[in-house]
């Protein structure tokens, strides 16, 4: 196990944020996490003092323990050195990110203060692809489902040394192969064709997405938007969610409403150079939960 210090670090803020589908809280049924242990067999504490977590990325399964002042990784060090220190960008101090704010913005700074344990993620280049085709006219709790749909189908099936059963992203040779009618059995709508072509065209190689990886960020968002499906919002969130990007500042219908209400003149960008995409999951994450 890893415990670090809550420091601008929050594990329900980022769960709730948007931005990652398969980070989720787990249940407890009479006591006990589905395929896992009660709350007193892992770690004798009293179930109200902490939240647990589970997160399925890069083909594993974490369980994440968050308490008042800490977080517990149950994960051997080696795991979370290779592994989910870079995945929640524990090396960046976010408190000088806030720090730069100008004091006269008010709205951003209540965002901050608010969301001030987001984290922007370095998640799977491939997943964030699918998953936010799958965002377009959607919100968060049908995203999740259809994600998971996909992964009971198509992904594998493992089982974590907790226990608990979960799912790899499936592959773009998996989904290429899938039927178009079935992709539409798993409540995709419209975004099936997307989702088929735009595996197809990675499966076959006309799209390289390991090469997108070391594009710098202009290069590799005119990469996304040759993807069937991917237009200049979803191409945003890929590279700022994926490639980390944090130059990246996707506008949905929350910032749309931000710009139009907080910053009629523009958002300044220029003041907040690399790192507005940062700033922008504050202000998204604030208007999505005072919405």
């Amino acid at each position: 196990m890893i415990c670090i210090a809550k420091d601008n670090f929050s594990i329900k803020q980022i769960c709730d944020s948007g931005q990652c589908f398969r980070l989720r809280k787990l249940n407890a049924l009479g006591n006990k996490f589905e395929g896992g242990k009660s709350f007193e067999d892992r770690n004798g504490k009293d179930a109200a003092e902490t939240e647990w977590y589970g997160l399925t990325a890069y083909g594993k399964f974490l369980e994440i323990e968050e308490g008042a002042d800490e977080i517990t990784f149950h994960c051997t060090a080696e795991e979370f050195e290779r592994t989910w220190k870079g995945y929640f960008d524990l090396e960046e101090d976010y408190g000088r990110i806030i720090s730069l704010i100008d004091e006269k913005d008010d709205y951003l700074l209540k965002a901050a203060a608010f969301g001030s344990g987001v984290r922007i993620l370095r998640q799977d280049l491939w997943e964030m692809v699918v998953s936010f085709i799958i965002s377009q006219q959607n919100n968060i709790k049908r995203i999740r489902k259809c994600v998971d749909y996909l992964c009971e189908r198509y992904g594998e099936k493992k089982v974590a040394g907790s226990g608990a059963v979960y799912y790899d992203f499936p592959t773009p040779e998996a989904l290429a192969d899938a039927p178009l009618e079935e992709l539409y059995a798993c409540n995709l709508g419209y975004r099936s064709r997307y989702i088929h072509e735009t595996a197809a065209s990675i499966a076959n190689g006309r799209i390289d997405l390991m090469a997108i990886g070391r594009m710098d960020y202009e290069q590799a968002r005119a990469e996304l938007l040759k993807l069937y499906g991917v237009g200049v919002k979803v191409a945003e969130c890929i590279c700022l969610f994926a490639l980390h990007k944090t130059e990246a500042f996707p506008v949905d219908t929350h910032i749309n409403k931000v710009l139009r209400t907080q910053y009629p003149n523009g958002f300044p960008i220029e003041r907040y150079k690399g790192y507005e995409g940062i700033l922008q999951q504050y202000i998204f994450y604030y208007d999505l939960m005072n919405g």
